[in-house]
């Protein structure tokens, strides 16, 4: 599998956002719940910086979620990201209908993802990358993978390709 830098620096440079999946991505997939139904789940911050100096750069972040989560929302909010879908397993189609939104071609979004439900995005996206670990419909719809793993920096790695490739960065 192709490595982030394997991407050739024109696709990068043509990205207007970024969409990722959440569980498995920003996440290491583990739900932690008790037993009055509690839910908590353990995010990275090194994602979370990442995901900040996009946003601070002017690069839209969207989160596109199967499952709707509390602790998903308390996440986003945290980092002030301004497109979060939940509760969607049809994530082509909320990607699509987010990028038409935008104003946006599937070449200019990257989405990240890890599941069988994310094959359709990661097919139709400009760069469509994957982590360690993914099941093998998001391996074979995804034109790379990241080194770092899921919830341990893999959305980090992604967020640095993406302003290392900026053709106008911000200060």
């Amino acid at each position: 599998m192709p490595r982030l830098h394997d991407i050739s620096a024109d696709r990068w440079s043509g990205l207007k956002l970024l969409a990722t999946d959440v569980d498995g991505v920003l996440t290491d997939g583990t739900l932690h719940i008790s037993s009055d139904g509690h839910e908590s789940k353990v995010f990275s911050v090194l994602d979370g910086l990442g995901m900040v100096r996009l946003l601070r750069d002017d690069f839209p972040v969207a989160w596109i979620s199967g499952r709707a989560s509390g602790a998903t929302t308390v996440r986003a909010q945290e980092l002030k990201i301004p497109h979060l879908v939940q509760g969607r397993v049809d994530k082509e189609t909320a990607l699509k209908e987010l990028a038409a939104a935008l104003g946006l071609t599937a070449a200019q979004c990257a989405y990240v993802g890890d599941d069988d439900i994310d094959a359709g995005a990661l097919h139709w996206a400009g760069i469509g990358i994957t982590v360690p670990g993914a099941m093998p419909a998001a391996l074979a719809a995804a034109d790379c993978q990241t080194e770092r793993l899921p919830g341990h920096g893999a959305i980090r790695e992604v967020c640095d390709q993406i302003l290392s490739h900026r053709r106008e960065p911000r200060a």
